[in-house]
């Protein structure tokens, strides 16, 4: 584990155990954060603790150049068609941060998306490199979801959602899928295996699979 400085530079990933764990410190500019998705980095970290980075083995992702990329269950099915919502892109991405940030999880205390990592992130949304997908039930926010987008890699690399109604942030990443699908995109990293994720679809892939998307 290789502890960063001033410098722009990070580790191969494939110097990182199975569990990612490659490089504790730096910071969250844009360049740095730019340098490690399109390395197939991550930062994740708790509030107290120094900024760590990662890149799991294996990687959780969407395979978009599957036929099904998600697997829509017949409720999901019923929510889209009958529940009224309303999908939109990048209308109110800091928003759609702050809810991901605030949501309760199962088997999880707090979270990680602090006030540094919404700064950060919002920043790179302002210079078009995250993007949002939101979920409005009669004007109101009820899910979405947001990301790092690296188009010229054909990898959208997903970070958090949230729903606050039923299958509002499934809803979003049904968009999401279809969407890059369309656009030609290869992957929707989705960084580590959860069963949820399991449930929707998503497979696990080798590291050095995953970093060839990148190359």
């Amino acid at each position: 584990m290789q502890i960063l400085d001033h410098r722009l530079v990070f580790p191969h990933p494939s110097a990182a155990p199975d569990h990612g764990l490659l490089a504790v410190g730096g910071d969250l500019s844009v360049e740095r954060l730019l340098l490690a998705y399109r390395s197939g980095i991550f930062p994740w970290y708790s509030d107290g603790e120094p900024i760590c980075w990662w890149s799991p083995d294996p990687r959780m992702v969407f395979d978009l150049s599957l036929e099904q990329p998600m697997r829509v269950s017949k409720s999901l099915k019923q929510s889209m068609r009958n529940r009224g919502y309303e999908v939109r892109e990048n209308t109110c991405f800091t928003d759609v941060m702050n809810h991901c940030a605030n949501v309760k999880r199962l088997h999880e205390d707090g979270t990680w998306i602090n006030d540094d990592f919404i700064t950060a992130y919002s920043q790179l949304h302002e210079l078009g490199h995250a993007k949002s997908i939101e979920v409005f039930k009669d004007e109101e926010l009820v899910g979405g979801l947001y990301g790092i987008d690296l188009p010229e890699k054909g990898v959208f690399c997903g970070e958090s959602m949230f729903a606050l109604t039923t299958d509002a942030s499934k809803t979003a990443l049904f968009y999401l899928v279809n969407d890059l699908k369309k656009k030609g995109y290869k992957l929707i990293d989705a960084q580590i295996h959860n069963d949820h994720l399991d449930s929707l679809g998503a497979v696990e892939i080798d590291r050095e699979v995953f970093l060839s998307y990148l190359s």
